[in-house]
């Protein structure tokens, strides 16, 4: 009768040796995911945002001043010019993916009368390499 030893050194090497290829090819894709979303999430974001400033505009006759800002979706502002038909248009301001306020320029720095943008992953206005921009004008 003859007993099983279980694997030898090589078998195991080969083993590992195989997984570590196959990891290194499939975490680095697996890994851009995450950013992905979150792109397309904030895309949404700012695409609903988007249309919930038409609505506001839509029954005041304007949009937000820069000093109202994107507060004036949730909270009839107190600041003039005070719309006249307020109503609420979004139940809270989201947050980008990375944590930060969605910015609201008004007038717009890309053509349009308003934009809304996030500063993506760097999160900051300094780091504001279009490349890292979403926003309303895309």
């Amino acid at each position: 009768m003859k007993k099983n030893r279980g694997f030898t050194l090589i078998e195991i090497l080969v083993v590992v040796s195989i997984l570590a290829i196959l990891g290194a090819l499939i975490v680095p894709k697996i890994m851009e995911r995450p950013n992905e979303a979150r792109i397309v999430a904030a895309k949404q974001d700012v695409s609903a945002i988007m249309a919930a400033l038409k609505l506001y505009k839509l029954d005041n006759g304007r949009y937000p001043t820069a000093q109202q800002g994107l507060k004036a979706l949730v909270e009839k502002p107190s600041t003039e010019p005070l719309p006249q038909n307020w109503k609420s248009y979004l139940d809270k301001l989201p947050k980008d993916p990375w944590g930060q306020d969605y910015v609201y320029l008004n007038p717009s720095a890309h053509g349009a009368e308003i934009d809304v943008l996030s500063y993506g992953p760097e999160g900051q206005a300094g780091a504001d390499k279009p490349e890292n921009l979403i926003g309303s004008w895309q």
